[in-house]
């Protein structure tokens, strides 16, 4: 018998072993799990609580159930036309009745749109399956390498890979926002002919959706997983770095080259092989001699040093055995707990590295006593967190057990409870406030939520071509959407580059125009000649000065426009922390009601008042631009005025980036 009741505000199924409970989660919003058998109590997913606002009605009788919580209605029924009856959901606006997303079965007799196969463990195999809509727009998803803005027609892994960072939020066109609230190892398929969301091995099926204007979706999503904290005043400047300074003097004599020239610098990096033993956390002092001295010239320089810390463990390191010992490192079920190899210091050959595992709570005590002790204490205030998918070799997550749980069911929160762990530590020196502690980790990989923490994130190890340029601007937009406010690139990508090639250095300040519109700014990557990764590379020249005269010349105009920028993007940023909506995001955002906008995917808009335009082609000194409809644009430079609506080719030589300004909207783009 198929049972539907009413508990409080939220509507409730029992149909055969399964249990679905669909409760209000804010406005406009719901909350659904379901599983076959009792919902499980633990939670490890983004919604930890349920937020403020909303108000539902819940209607509960034989046959259905119907919840209605401001603009979003979601009905339960039991279709007789099947060969086998089961519960199918519905979701539609209130105020129409339009369909936004319907549950539909894999197969007409057996089985439903919702699908376990159990493995005895209480865990297993997972489908929730959706209609597919014709014309239908999916955007989000975190970090993507595949170069599409609009994933529909997609099949997308849901793991954490390097570049390929996995959030699994998505904004339709048809009004929706739905998160797949699920760390587990998966799979999405956005197909022509259904979307299905698949999880490898889990325990119940859980997922928030809203509905409401882009902006709207955007903010009750912010709502359910966390906003993201005020970017602090000095993280918006220039960040310099290369793949490594191997000492003291070469990192500070950069930061000395900035302040002669005039040039603009926040931050300078001290990358990987810094320290005695990877998982040591504390710098080498046969290559930092004088820390402390260190640290007062750059305070003088107005400078922040940011250090890379990776989560990995050689067995080398002083801190080894008590992370093996009292179970603070990722387990296996089978074999040694190590998860790659590298030739860290002390290493002739690569040797196998463990991971520390963050989902428990007294490693993120542990490591943070380190970290605090070596680093913090010395005035270290940034933190760039590496390889923090983890980075496994080989990459099977579901050989790995976490104090969160098995490695295929939790897998992917491994970039959050990373964050996590630099988070509440720098609160805690703080005073125990978040707001004094004004963290920026710059991470490789996020999941749902994780921008609550104060988590920028960079696009990754990506290859140095004008192909993977335009994969960027996609990327960026995506990471966007699914709540990552912070973001940047390796300006001029990581993998080679040869700072003394013409080409490149073309690459360079078309990478440069684009970075100055992105929420962080910063140059790195490991340039020609490259050597064999190990404690002993540094990778070729990656400062500003070393791309040649012309280059440099447009770079330095470039890094001067983006500092007149910085007031306005705090302002945009600001917004981002308090209403969920980021300064970068593509045109459908501002302009949801041009059909045409929802289309582009090479231009955004840098806050409501500047649309950007880059140019992601060797040789190219002209491109085609659509301004939308609904405004008046001015182009920056020239100040030459655009009806909306158009589609406009845009002169762009080399020194010029396209940029329009939205109805005669005062930026301090010039000097």
């Amino acid at each position: 018998m198929t049972t539907f009741t009413r508990d409080a505000d939220a509507l409730e199924l029992r149909h055969h072993h399964e249990v679905m409970r669909v409760e209000p989660w804010g406005p406009d919003s719901v909350r659904v799990r379901a599983a076959n058998g009792p919902l499980p109590q633990s939670d490890v997913g983004a919604l930890e609580a349920r937020p403020a606002g909303g108000a539902a009605t819940v209607t509960a009788e034989d046959g259905g159930g119907r919840l209605v919580n401001g603009d979003l209605t979601v009905e339960i029924t039991m279709p007789q036309s099947e060969g086998k009856p089961t519960p199918l959901v519905r979701f539609s606006r209130s105020s129409s009745g339009e369909e936004l997303l319907a549950e539909e079965r894999e197969h007409f007799w057996w089985p439903g749109a919702r699908v376990y196969y159990g493995n005895r463990s209480g865990a297993g195999e997972i489908h929730q399956q959706f209609k597919a809509y014709p014309g239908e727009r999916l955007y989000g998803m975190g970090q993507r390498t595949h170069g599409r803005l609009d994933h529909k027609g997609l099949g997308l892994d849901l793991v954490q890979r390097n570049a390929e960072v996995s959030i699994p939020f998505v904004l339709s066109s048809r009004g929706y926002g739905f998160l797949w609230n699920n760390p587990a190892v998966g799979r999405v398929e956005f197909a022509d002919n259904v979307t299905r969301w698949t999880a490898s091995q889990a325990r119940a099926i859980d997922y928030f959706v809203t509905t409401g204007s882009p902006a709207q979706i955007l903010s009750r999503y912010a709502d359910a997983t966390g906003h993201a904290p005020r970017l602090p005043e000095w993280a918006s400047g220039f960040w310099q770095s290369k793949l490594r300074y191997r000492s003291q003097e070469e990192l500070l004599e950069v930061a000395r080259e900035h302040k002669r020239r005039g040039l603009p610098l926040a931050v300078i990096v001290s990358d990987f092989f810094h320290w005695t033993a990877m998982g040591d956390y504390k710098l080498d002092p046969a290559e930092y001699p004088d820390p402390e001295g260190m640290m007062r010239e750059l305070e003088e320089l107005g400078v922040r040093l940011m250090v890379s810390i990776w989560p990995t463990i050689s067995p080398l390191s002083e801190n080894y055995p008590a992370l093996r010992d009292e179970g603070m490192l990722v387990g296996v079920d089978q074999g040694a707990e190590f998860h790659g190899t590298i030739r860290d210091k002390g290493m002739d050959v690569p040797m196998p590295i463990a991971f520390y595992d963050p989902t428990n709570p007294r490693t993120r005590e542990f490591v943070w006593s380190i970290v605090k002790r070596n680093y913090h204490d010395l005035g270290v205030r940034v933190w760039w967190l590496d390889a923090s998918e983890p980075e496994l070799n080989p990459g099977h997550p579901a050989n790995l057990t976490f104090h969160a749980g098995p490695g295929a069911e939790v897998a992917c929160i491994y970039p959050r409870d990373n964050a996590r762990l630099y988070a509440e530590g720098m609160a805690a020196a703080a005073g125990g406030s978040p707001e004094d502690a004004e963290t920026v980790l710059l991470c490789r990989s996020a999941w749902a939520g994780q921008q609550k923490y104060g988590a920028a994130v960079w696009s990754g190890d990506i290859p140095a071509t004008w192909d993977s340029l335009r994969r960027q601007i996609r990327a960026g937009l995506s990471i966007a959407i699914a709540g990552i406010p912070w973001w940047t690139t390796d300006i001029g990508g990581f993998h080679g580059g040869d700072a003394r090639d013409p080409g490149f250095r073309e690459l360079v300040v078309r990478w440069f125009q684009y970075g100055a519109f992105c929420p962080l700014f910063r140059l790195h990557g490991n340039r020609e000649p490259r050597t064999p990764t190990g404690w002993d590379m540094t990778g070729g020249p990656n400062e500003v000065w070393a791309f040649g005269e012309e280059a440099y010349g447009i770079i330095k105009g470039v890094m001067l426009m983006r500092e007149r920028l910085r007031p306005y993007l705090h302002a945009q940023l600001d917004r981002a922390s308090a209403e969920g909506l980021p300064a970068m995001r593509p045109l459908f955002v501002d302009f949801a009601d041009d059909e045409r906008a929802w289309a582009v995917e090479d231009e955004f808009m840098f806050g409501p008042e500047v649309l950007v335009a880059p140019v992601a082609e060797a040789g190219a000194r002209a491109r085609e631009v659509y301004l939308p409809d609904g405004a008046q644009w001015t182009h920056a430079w020239s100040g030459a005025s655009h009806a909306g609506g158009t589609t406009i080719t845009q002169d762009a030589p080399l020194d010029e980036i396209p940029v329009y300004l939205r109805n005669g909207a005062e930026v301090p783009l010039t000097a």
